[in-house]
């Protein structure tokens, strides 16, 4: 059962996250991911095999006590934007904002209804699940959706330069997060946020 509410609460958080995306492209003129069914809540449309199924998985095999994964990305076109570069900071930026207001919610209703119980343990995953799906998407490495708002903010001189990384953009997350330098700017930030909204880091 613990299993199950982990994995719920994994999937209720990165399809919100993912349908986000495509529904703040859909609000800005771009109608790419509603031609594609993915603005609907089934995570059957959203399931990647690796990030969705085979990496949880593997979290849950070497128990760790927290999951995490990641949907197919939600295709867009900037071509549709008025302001592409605006354009791409704000899809980018609506998927963590989602974790964040998620984590905020559920963090509320714990406080509520209390920890205990079924709905009061899915509350607690679904809380810390998005807040550390929200502060890993904000990492500034393409293809993580920190790179999307980074995109917005840069000159276009320095645009494309930028861009590159992403074919490495994995890889690199991989190998920092393997040495742990990753966990050393999550934990921090995931722990304090945590603190507020549950009351325990």
């Amino acid at each position: 059962m613990d299993i199950i509410i982990k994995l719920a609460s994994l999937f209720f958080a990165i399809v919100f996250h993912e349908v986000a995306h495509g529904y703040v492209a859909y609000l800005l003129g771009d109608p790419t991911a509603k031609n594609a069914n993915r603005l609907t809540l089934n995570p059957f449309a959203h399931i990647d095999p690796v990030g969705s199924i085979i990496f949880p998985g593997f979290l849950l095999f070497i128990r760790r006590p927290v999951l995490f994964g990641w949907a197919k990305p939600v295709p867009f076109n900037p071509a549709y934007f008025r302001e592409p570069k605006k354009g791409i900071m704000l899809v980018g930026a609506a998927g963590p904002l989602m974790n964040f207001l998620l984590a905020v919610i559920s963090g509320v209703l714990v406080r509520v209804l209390g920890p205990g119980g079924l709905l009061g343990l899915f509350l607690v995953y679904l809380c810390v699940t998005n807040v550390i799906l929200g502060v890993f998407n904000l990492i500034p490495i393409p293809p993580l959706d920190g790179s999307r708002v980074v995109i917005g903010l840069l000159p276009d001189s320095l645009v494309q330069g930028y861009l590159q990384l992403e074919k490495l953009g994995f890889i690199l997350i991989f190998v920092l997060l393997w040495m742990g330098a990753l966990n050393r700017i999550i934990y921090p930030i995931t722990g304090f946020l945590l603190n507020i909204l549950l009351g325990s880091g």
